[in-house]
């Protein structure tokens, strides 16, 4: 085998780009492209004995003690999907805001928050609003683009609201505190919600036949009817309420917490009647696919990027960037933009475990903030499940959304999200105390 170390690193990188996306576009799995260019690339640059440089390297990731969070809030998600906990709380809900035009779409959204809460878990989300939401708001009259724009940019805040797996894999790959980033991320998510309702507000308060109330005889209940509402959502909260009070209050790391969500599920599911064999069989199934995926890529990624370090890439892209003569936040922004365009054809875990590595350390020496920077990547990456032609959230919603929704036309009703996305971005960016203003209160 040639030498690849003869090439020099600065052509051996364009090398290494152009074979993971010519193996791409074969269709192969990234988590096979990524490894078989770290194979290729270590026997060729180190020779037959680096291999238990990739195994290490292997090894020291799954051997993260947080990544047993992953499979728990997948679980979580998993267990909400088959439970009626969702539609319970979007009944609820509808109690309060049908009355507001645009007051079904504010609900949606609310519920989505909540159920990021529980999980984190974004493509479950899109799909329980879209069956839940989506026909209640064609059914009402509303704009088909308002509500297909709701239910998936609402269904995409698991990427920001915690206990987001988003903030949990870049945690791990930028080696900083989860609890913090989770801290980090609430302000910041709660902007890009107000964002949302105040535009679907507006549009609404504009054009009343965007989204109509809900008829008044729907809204009747009696006050015993209300009660028991009520009362079916109170577990779900106070599971939701302990996982993340836990965490901010010291009392639980991630892991535990998330542990002790996956209980307080269960218990959730057995006092409500809904726990059974083949619920917590088709749970673990979903689990077990989804965190193999993540695992497969991590274990791919991790491999890569441990092989482009050691012959000297890390260092060779910091000498590239801080060596533009430019202010540090157009370095920012440089590396924003590179995250879109990954974005539009890569999946996020993909993205952070093969560019976090590299961009952190550059953003440390910068002076930054790389919990700042994080909440910046999750946003980012929450702009990627909507953005075309890739867009996640589409293809999530035109699984369950009526024929006559084109995927075409969910895109279409996007733009108008992805342009607030964008817009909290550059706020944060901006601002970046919105981000770190609760973290420097511990």
């Amino acid at each position: 085998m040639f030498e690849l170390s003869q090439m020099g690193i600065e052509a051996a990188s364009y090398l290494m780009i152009g074979s993971i996306l010519l193996l791409l576009i074969t269709g192969l799995p990234l988590a096979f492209v990524t490894g078989l260019v770290a194979l290729v690339f270590a026997l060729g640059w180190f020779g037959p004995m680096s291999i238990p440089l990739i195994t290490t390297r292997i090894y020291s990731f799954v051997n993260e003690y947080v990544l047993i969070s992953i499979p728990m809030f997948v679980l979580m998600a998993s267990i909400l999907d088959r439970s009626g906990i969702a539609k319970d709380l979007y009944n609820t809900l509808r109690m309060f805001a049908g009355r507001l035009p645009g007051g079904v779409a504010v609900q949606t959204l609310f519920v989505a928050i909540f159920l990021a809460a529980m999980s984190g878990i974004i493509g479950g989300e899109i799909i329980l609003l879209g069956l839940l939401a989506l026909p209640q708001m064609l059914r009402l009259g509303y704009n088909q683009r308002l509500s297909i724009g709701t239910v998936c940019a609402g269904g995409s805040l698991g990427t920001m609201v915690p206990p987001s797996i988003v903030l949990i894999i870049y945690g791990l790959t930028a080696n900083v505190s989860i609890s913090e980033l989770f801290l980090a991320s609430v302000i910041p998510a709660s902007l890009l919600a107000s964002l949302y309702i105040a535009y679907i507000l507006i549009r609404c308060f504009l054009d009343p036949k965007m989204g109509p109330p809900a008829p008044k005889e729907e809204l009747d209940v009696s006050f015993a009817e209300k009660a028991a509402q009520l009362k079916s959502i109170i577990l779900p909260v106070l599971v939701a309420v302990w996982v993340l009070g836990s965490i901010y209050a010291g009392i639980a790391s991630v892991t535990e917490a998330a542990c002790m969500g996956v209980v307080g599920v269960i218990i959730s599911t057995i006092v409500r009647r809904e726990l059974s064999f083949a619920m917590m069989k088709a749970s673990l199934k979903q689990t077990l696919n989804t965190c193999g995926m993540i695992i497969w890529i991590g274990i791919g990624a991790s491999a890569l990027v441990g092989v482009y370090n050691l012959m000297g890439g890390n260092r060779f892209i910091q000498s590239v960037i801080l060596g533009l003569d430019i202010a540090p936040i157009f370095i920012v922004l440089i590396m924003m933009a590179i995250l879109v365009v990954l974005g539009l054809f890569m999946d996020w875990i993909g993205i952070a475990l093969l560019t976090m590595p590299i961009f952190v350390p550059i953003i440390v020496s910068l002076g930054y903030s790389p919990i700042w920077f994080g909440i910046l990547f999750s946003m980012n990456m929450q702009i990627s499940y909507l953005s075309p032609p890739f867009g996640p959230a589409a293809f999530y919603l035109k699984s369950v959304a009526p024929p006559h929704i084109s995927l075409k036309e969910i895109f279409l009703s996007l733009w108008p999200f992805i342009l607030l996305q964008i817009s909290a971005l550059g706020l944060v960016m901006a601002f970046p105390s919105i981000a770190l203003w609760l973290p420097g209160l511990n």
